[in-house]
């Protein structure tokens, strides 16, 4: 078996150790940042704990805050207009997934032209060139982006989610302090956990896995699986908090070193048209489409029920089984809606059925899972998930 590892060259995890940033900066000679946020973090003060180490180290960081859930490549261009102004020389991904994504795609984006669009970077593009290193502070537990090769950006002329995939995206550094994650409220506690738990899952069971990506996916789940209750009911737990920051972080190199599967290629779509987080929308999908692919995967689907507690059972049917019923048992307790009580009209969803199917193939994440659905199976499947609630 062959296989090539990827992943950044330094982690530093704790609480805390965001205030070691521009320490980290200095060990790689480093010095003129364009912290990359939201504008929600910035309004909580939160952005703050990144900038004032940078500041009292003399350093003078600049903000760029336009980034919004789900980006479209608008908000790229704006940021790459902006780096282009400014004399940097790294971008610092402060957030959630979306403005650790808007800071790897500013990076790739910069190595084109003026005018240059992102869909040119589209995978099967290899986008293994970036204008400035990128260092990935995540302020949630669930994508894993500030490990992955991976970038999601929304075509928005299209109507497409794009994966963006290459060496150009792999963060030179991050810092994950689960001590930023204490503020996020339920919901993304919630959605984020799950979609943790699905990069794990998914990287497990996928076609493409591995024995190093594998060993990453049983750990994550083992620590995802029993502190993403306590999380989501108690914010101010600390050992959870910790665990569900390096479960996702640790599930995050996994699958970037093998693949994710149907959940995410059925995901994305749906938050492209019907503007549903990431999080929330592979939430909605995980415990269906994880029944689906039981079968063709039995024992390692069997292996993940034990190691994230929710079956003890040696037989691997009983245990494959208990590990969806579990997931949708977890959705019921985080209160993960369905696409009908999230609000999604039934006649706008039927009619982009055949679109998402489409869109779901081309991303080339379904070819991954473990059972390989037809079309026609994807639209049943969607049919399936909203008709459930």
């Amino acid at each position: 078996m062959a296989f090539t590892l990827l992943a950044p060259r330094t982690i530093m995890v704790g609480g805390g150790l965001v205030a070691e940033i521009a320490g980290l900066l200095g060990k790689f000679g480093l010095s003129r940042p364009l912290v990359v946020s939201d504008p929600n973090l910035v309004s909580l003060g939160l952005v703050q704990r990144c900038l004032d180490p940078l500041v009292r180290a003399g350093l003078h960081p600049a903000v760029f805050s336009e980034t919004v859930s789900e980006p479209p490549d608008t908000v790229v261009e704006a940021g790459v207009a902006v780096l282009r102004r400014g004399n940097y020389d790294c971008l610092i991904g402060f957030g959630g997934g979306s403005p650790i994504d808007i800071a790897k795609a500013m990076s790739i984006l910069a190595t084109g032209p003026d005018g240059t669009k992102m869909r040119a970077f589209k995978a099967p593009f290899p986008a293994d060139k970036g204008a400035l290193p990128i260092i990935a502070i995540p302020t949630t537990a669930g994508t894993g982006s500030e490990t992955t090769k991976n970038t999601i950006i929304t075509d928005a002329e299209r109507g497409e989610k794009m994966v963006i995939a290459g060496l150009g995206a792999v963060p030179l550094a991050a810092i994950v302090d689960f001590e930023l994650t204490y503020s996020l409220p339920p919901r993304t506690t919630a959605d984020t956990g799950v979609d943790a738990f699905s990069h794990a899952l998914e990287s497990l069971v996928s076609r493409r896995s591995n024995p190093f990506s594998d060993g990453l996916a049983l750990r994550a789940m083992e620590l995802i699986g029993p502190n993403l209750r306590t999380a989501y009911h108690e914010p101010n737990n600390a050992p959870a908090r910790e665990a569900m920051a390096l479960g996702a972080t640790i599930a995050g190199i996994s699958f970037s070193n093998s693949s994710v599967a149907l959940v995410h290629g059925m995901s994305r779509p749906i938050g492209a048209h019907f503007h549903v987080p990431h999080g929330l929308s592979n939430a909605m999908l995980l415990p269906e489409i994880t029944r689906y692919g039981l079968a063709s995967a039995r024992a390692r689907y069997a292996e993940a029920a034990r190691r994230a507690g929710f079956s003890s059972s040696s037989d691997d049917a009983v245990a494959a089984v208990a590990l969806a019923d579990g997931l949708a048992a977890l959705n019921v307790e985080l209160a993960v809606p369905t696409p009908r009580a999230y609000g999604i009209d039934p006649v706008a969803w039927e009619q982009k059925l055949d679109l998402m199917a489409d869109q779901a193939i081309a991303s080339g994440s379904p070819g991954n899972n473990p059972l390989v659905p037809e079309k026609a199976e994807i639209i049943a499947l969607y049919r399936k998930l909203y008709a459930a609630g």
